[in-house]
C-alpha cells in the first residue's frame, strides 16, 4: 500500500516534520542595464509580466511606458548617475541585472585599440558602476546582483579578445562579488550561449551566425533570471548557464 504521510527528513527526531517551504521573493524594483533591447529587453518585459516594475539604464529609451534614465555605459559617472536618478523616479533597487553588452570582432592587431577599450568600458567598468552605485540600496533590503557574462567567458575563441576578456572579467568580478557581499546581497553569475538578438547587426558577414545557427530566444534567458530574483533571502543561485541545446560554445 503507498502511503501519502510527509516523512520527516532521515535521522530528524521523531515526530517532526519537513520544514515549511520558504516564500519566494517579491520580484520588486529590477534595474535592468541595456534594456532598451535584446535580453535586457526580454527581463523587462519578464519583470513587468511577473508583477514587478522595471527600470532601465541604457543609451536609448526603451519601447513602451518604462521608466528610465540615458546613460553611455562606457561612462562610469554617467552609469552610477542614472542609478540616483533611477531612485528618484521609481525608488530604490530591489535587484540589478547587469544585461548591456557590446563587442568589436577582429583580430587583435586589426581592432581600432579605442573600440577594443570600449567593450571592456562598457561591459566590465559600466556594470561596477551600476553595482556599486546601487550596493547601498540592496544591502538596505537584501536584494539581488543578477551579472550577464558569456559562454566566451568560458573559453577564448579567435577574433573575439576584447569580448572574451571583458566576459572573463565579469565572471571573475562577479564570484569575488558573491564572496564579498555573502549573507548581504544575493550574487548570481548569468552565463548566456547566443540568442536571437540585434546583438549580431552590423557585423560583417563572418561574424554572424550562420543561417543554421542555434540559438536561443532571449525570453527564455530572462525567465532563468526572474529564477535568480525569486530566491527566498538567505538562498541563492550562485551560477547559472542557459543556452540552445544545439550551440557549440560550451563546453
Amino acid at each position: 500500500m503507498i502511503s501519502n504521510d510527509i516523512k520527516a527528513p532521515i535521522g530528524a527526531p521523531p515526530g517532526s516534520a519537513l520544514p515549511a517551504a520558504p516564500r519566494p521573493r517579491d520580484i520588486g524594483v529590477v534595474y535592468v542595464t541595456g534594456g532598451s533591447s535584446g535580453l535586457g529587453a526580454a527581463v523587462v518585459a519578464a519583470v513587468a509580466a511577473a508583477g514587478g516594475t522595471p527600470a532601465v539604464i541604457d543609451r536609448v529609451p526603451p519601447p513602451g511606458d518604462v521608466p528610465y534614465a540615458l546613460a553611455d555605459l562606457a561612462d562610469s559617472a554617467a552609469a552610477a548617475a542614472a542609478v540616483d536618478e533611477l531612485v528618484t523616479v521609481v525608488g530604490p533597487p530591489s535587484a540589478v541585472v547587469t544585461a548591456a553588452g557590446t563587442d568589436a570582432c577582429g583580430q587583435l592587431i586589426d581592432v581600432d585599440p579605442q573600440a577594443w577599450e570600449k567593450v571592456v568600458r562598457v561591459n566590465v567598468f559600466g556594470t561596477v558602476a551600476v553595482i556599486r552605485a546601487a550596493l547601498p540600496h540592496l544591502q538596505a533590503n537584501r536584494g539581488t546582483v543578477v551579472t550577464v557574462a558569456s559562454t566566451l567567458g568560458l573559453k577564448g575563441v579567435s577574433d573575439a579578445t576584447a569580448y572574451c576578456a571583458s566576459k572573463f572579467a565579469v565572471r571573475g568580478f562577479t564570484h569575488a562579488l558573491a564572496a564579498e557581499l555573502a549573507g548581504r546581497v544575493g550574487v548570481t553569475l548569468l552565463i548566456p550561449g547566443g540568442m536571437r538578438t540585434a546583438f549580431f547587426d552590423g557585423r560583417t558577414e563572418q561574424y554572424k551566425p550562420g543561417p543554421d545557427a542555434d540559438l536561443d530566444n532571449p525570453a527564455n534567458t530572462a525567465a532563468v533570471v526572474l529564477t535568480a530574483l525569486r530566491q527566498p533571502v538567505g538562498s541563492e543561485i550562485r551560477e547559472i548557464l542557459v543556452m540552445a541545446s544545439g550551440e557549440s560554445s560550451w563546453p
